[in-house]
């Protein structure tokens, strides 16, 4: 049996559609799984050993249609349910499932605050496109794998930072899902805990100014490493706080304690950090501590998020607790 796989984007979105992958592979027996992703998330399915083949989508969409043709696949699993992967499917021509989205659900939780949202993880609901095959959910919560070629990036740290860290993940796709600097330095200020700061290359300017508030304690990560080079940080921490952002599902792929911090957004929606079921098998779960301020009239606001605060306040991260948040990371 010969399966594509589809999600495009994004980083904790295709994290999250591993345990599907994981399965199939260990519950059909001689299943070959192709994956299809834009390019420039080629570093996360590279090393995953359940894949067969892999296709990165980039302009030219027709191309990569001819080629994909060629496989004739049996089944097309499509894990991202947009016009896009529509056009992927009819062209292909083979017999396809996906997830529901739920997309009206959480119109009406933005715009009317009442929750339809079914109280399950979105991987659970991944699961429901590949049910009619047999496959079920294994409980062993989410794969990540960083090539051995990896550079050691922890021998970079000052030897402040050597016995142990927790890492601060600062970024976000919007600023309505980033803790402000305020908060982050308010966090500096009352853990003497040392903090490796994580974000991409955008983020750099922002992870300097609250490092060089804190010169001996925070260490600024952001946009000096890989992707993978940023999970071996993760892998390495004690613990990881988190904006409502890719690194934060990598953590809890390493089964990591995580801090998640939501701005406009809400793990309603089934996105907070995942970690299966291993606590029903004997084994406690790694701690996941949300901070979410649940009280507000304007939250959520959005499923995606905003380039400002639409009411100006931006209560939902400034109100956030960071003694509270303090306190988990100090133990």
């Amino acid at each position: 049996m010969k399966l594509l796989i589809i999600r495009f984007s994004s980083i904790g979105d295709i994290v999250l559609t591993t345990p599907v992958v994981r399965c199939i592979r260990n519950q059909i027996p001689g299943a070959e799984i192709h994956y299809l992703t834009k390019s420039s998330f080629r570093e996360i399915i590279e090393p995953n050993p359940y894949i067969n083949k892999r296709f990165y989508l980039s302009d030219d969409l027709n191309g990569l249609l001819a080629e994909l043709k060629q496989e004739r696949y049996d089944y097309v699993i499509d894990l991202h349910h947009n016009l896009r992967t529509a056009r992927v499917k009819q062209a292909l021509g083979a017999k396809s499932f996906s997830f529901p989205k739920l997309n009206i659900r959480k119109w009406v939780l933005v715009h009317t605050k009442i929750n339809l949202m079914p109280d399950i993880s979105i991987v659970d609901r991944y699961f429901e496109a590949v049910s009619s095959l047999g496959v079920q959910n294994d409980g062993q919560g989410l794969d990540y794998f960083i090539p051995e070629h990896t550079p050691d990036v922890c021998a970079d740290l000052p030897d402040s930072h050597q016995a142990g860290f927790a890492a601060c993940v600062i970024g976000g796709s919007y600023f309505t899902k980033r803790l402000p600097v305020a908060k982050w330095n308010e966090l500096c200020a009352i853990t003497p805990y040392p903090l490796v700061l994580l974000g991409g290359p955008e983020d750099q300017a922002t992870g300097d100014l609250i490092a060089a508030a804190w010169p001996d304690k925070v260490y600024n990560a952001c946009g000096k490493y890989s992707l993978n080079g940023s999970a071996r940080f993760i892998q390495s921490a004690r613990i990881v706080v988190s904006n409502d952002t890719g690194l934060m599902h990598i953590a809890a792929a390493f089964q990591k304690p995580v801090i998640s911090l939501w701005g406009n957004t809400t793990p309603a929606f089934g996105m907070s950090p995942y970690y299966g079921d291993h606590h029903s098998a004997g084994r406690p779960a790694p701690r996941s501590v949300i901070m979410e301020n649940k009280k507000l009239s304007c939250h959520p606001c959005s499923k995606l998020g905003y380039n400002a605060c639409p009411k100006g306040h931006f209560k939902c991260m400034n109100s956030l607790d960071m003694n509270y948040v303090a306190s988990v990371i100090n133990g």
